[in-house]
């Protein structure tokens, strides 16, 4: 793909960054990319993430002048916040006022405040955070707005939503719930719920903070409950109390976790259909659903329908819509998403789904109502809205392109101090620190965000200096405009397509694939390991190598672009020939592995799907999405390389089990790893 680019040819990332321009209030920042300083601060770095003070404080003055001062800074000071004055926070904030570290500080600061309940100062800090994006932040200061008497159902509300959402315990909102529910304004139920969340997500001290709150006696019982379900629900035989209805509920949550069979046996004695709430039941009925539906167990609808979905979790009800879908059950896909609240319904993936239930139910005006799901959601941007537009009749084409960048566009994005400041970070390998200030600044510009327009040329930059994650990912923030070049980017082109040539791969596939597992990053490695390009895992490295004849393949090579590609590539068709050409099926052994992949297509006797059903059942939220995007991602690159309308759903096909194999290709299937 060649870049129409208006941007000054730049041999690398380390001479734009040679460049750059002063910036207002620092002094002009010198290279980045073996220049001075360099090392210090990847020392600074390492300080830091140990909690170094006395070393980060010894090499703070070596590095004033460097390009990220301003990061170096916020090591130092916010490793020793809590004896820092306030009078240093301040200069610290004015000095680097404007910048993603001065709200990086300020958002350390005010989770200092509220944990020391110094709420004044916390609501005079608040309203200068731009990031806004902590839970815990935002509920400390609706703690500040209650201690001042304004606990109104809105702040109550925000209370719930943010505590229940959080996936760990922590002080922020526990305390805001905590003020609210003394208060009476927020119901002892969501405390409960928040219980349920935590044992469904085998975080027992979610469920013990919860609880406490409520009364710190109950604890003993739900760590007890925790450990021994069964126990707890043998021994009780009286008549419930209201206290130890909602104990009876996490054990049977707890049990559902451990042993899903024994749950629904349990759920369906007398005495908890005739003492537990629907509500109770229902949530339980939940919990075991989603355990069925995990499984792709027979008879998982069996589960959700002793429930009701109006008391039912979001999240239990996205489960119950994927196994309606598996079981063709079509009103129960309906009713589902009916009872979904309204920021979940209109997820794409439920609207796509909600559409297609009423055109099986075939009621009245159903088609009208379809069409116009389809319609909100139909363009070129993502898996069902792809294929949503397909539904409506219209082939995938790209979106006409742009205009280009002008002089003036370019010229801002150059002399952006943040962006610049990214650049500077990821060149010298701090890649997270840079790509955290880079959101930052591209979300957050002049508090407002950028404009489209802004956003096109801060992504060309990042496309011109191939730093292509952020490249893509700029792109993809726009609105009304969609520049697919710098969404969909074919770096090592010839390279790509060559190989996938030689080994009958199709182009757009690999770089669908290349895109969702590194962006096109050189030395990207995942925290399990793999590595390069195509994300491969060592074992695998080594196991292809010896397959494709890489002979002096050492495990170092697999960084280098070149055999990356060939042992990438390598892979990934002899993955897809043993899954008969299926690339979601691929997909899915790419990411989780082919004996998961081969576990979830079923075995004989498995129903045969439609691949999109499939994928949605996918038990891992991971390779769930990464089967989507991949596919989402091929069909785009088609389109770019063919130059005509491609199809979505002709790639996706159907799945269902392998049926009949030869033993060698049994073999050589088993032999994967």
């Amino acid at each position: 793909m060649q870049f129409h680019s208006i941007f000054a040819p730049m041999a690398s990332l380390a001479l734009f960054i040679s460049l750059m321009l002063p910036q207002p209030g620092f002094a002009a920042p010198k290279a980045a990319g073996n220049t001075p300083g360099d090392d210090v601060i990847l020392e600074m770095n390492q300080a830091f993430k140990k909690g170094d003070r006395k070393r980060l404080s010894v090499l703070l003055p070596q590095v004033q002048d460097h390009a990220l001062a301003p990061w170096a800074a916020y090591w130092e000071l916010s490793t020793r916040l809590d004896s820092a004055s306030a009078q240093e926070v301040q200069d610290f904030l004015k000095r680097f006022e404007g910048t993603y570290q001065e709200d990086r500080l300020r958002n350390d600061w005010l989770l200092q405040l509220g944990r020391q309940r110094d709420w004044a100062t916390l609501a005079a800090e608040y309203p200068k955070y731009r990031m806004n994006d902590d839970k815990a932040v935002r509920c400390y200061a609706l703690v500040s707005e209650t201690s001042k008497g304004n606990a109104s159902t809105t702040v109550a509300e925000e209370v719930q939503a943010l505590w229940l959402a959080q996936k760990e315990a922590d002080d922020g909102c526990a305390t805001a719930a905590d003020q609210l529910l003394k208060a009476g304004k927020l119901l002892p139920l969501v405390a409960w719920q928040r219980a349920r969340l935590g044992f469904e997500n085998d975080r027992s001290r979610i469920a013990t903070q919860a609880v406490g709150l409520l009364n710190p006696d109950w604890v003993a019982s739900v760590a007890t409950i925790y450990l021994s379900p069964a126990r707890y629900l043998d021994e009780k035989i009286t008549a419930l109390r209201p206290r130890t209805q909602q104990l009876v509920t996490l054990a049977l949550i707890r049990l559902a976790m451990t042993d899903l069979e024994a749950a629904a046996k349990e759920m369906n004695k007398l005495r908890w259909k005739t003492q537990l709430t629907d509500e109770e039941r229902s949530w339980v009925w939940g919990v075991i659903g989603k355990r069925a539906a995990l499984r792709r167990a027979d008879g998982t609808m069996s589960y959700f329908t002793q429930g009701h979905d109006h008391f039912m979790h979001s999240e239990h009800l996205a489960w119950k819509v994927r196994a309606a879908l598996r079981a063709g059950a079509w009103q129960q896909v309906h009713n589902a998403i009916a009872a979904m609240p309204e920021a979940q319904a209109q997820d794409p993936a439920w609207i796509y789904w909600r559409a297609r239930a009423l055109l099986a139910l075939k009621s009245p005006a159903a088609a009208a109502q379809a069409q116009a799901f389809y319609q909100s959601i139909a363009s070129s941007k993502g898996f069902y809205e792809q294929l949503a537009q397909e539904e409506l009749g219209r082939p995938l084409s790209l979106p006409p392109a742009p205009e280009p960048v002008t002089a003036a566009e370019k010229e801002a994005a150059l002399s952006n101090p943040g962006l610049r400041r990214s650049l500077a970070a990821i060149d010298i390998g701090l890649r997270s620190e840079g790509v955290r200030e880079w959101n930052y600044t591209v979300s957050l510009h002049q508090r407002g965000g950028m404009s489209d327009r802004e956003l096109l040329a801060a992504a060309q930059m990042a496309c011109d200096l191939q730093v292509w994650d952020r490249c893509i990912n700029t792109s993809e923030r726009t609105k009304t405009v969609v520049d697919v070049t710098q969404r969909f980017p074919m770096p090592f082109r010839q390279d790509v397509v060559q190989r996938a040539g030689q080994i009958g791969l199709d182009p757009a596939y690999v770089y669908g694939l290349i895109r969702q597992e590194s962006r096109f990053i050189m030395d990207a490695k995942s925290n399990v390991g793999a590595a390069g390009l195509m994300q491969v895992m060592p074992a695998t490295a080594r196991w292809t190598a010896k397959k494709i004849g890489l002979t002096e393949f050492q495990p170092h090579h697999i960084t280098e672009r070149d055999t990356n590609i060939a042992i990438g590539t390598g892979y990934l068709k002899l993955v897809l020939d043993s899954f008969d050409g299926s690339m979601p099926l691929a997909a899915a052994a790419y990411n989780a592995g082919p004996s998961r992949s081969r576990n979830w297509r079923g075995q004989d006797g498995a129903p045969v799907l439609e691949a999109a059903i499939w994928a949605e059942n996918v038990p891992f939220n991971e390779t769930r999405d990464y089967v989507k995007k991949v596919l989402s991602n091929t069909t785009n690159y088609a389109a770019l390389i063919s130059g005509k309308p491609q199809s979505l759903k002709a790639r996706l096909g159907m799945v269902g089990p392998s049926g009949a194999q030869s033993p060698s290709k049994a073999a050589q299937a088993e032999e994967l790893p």
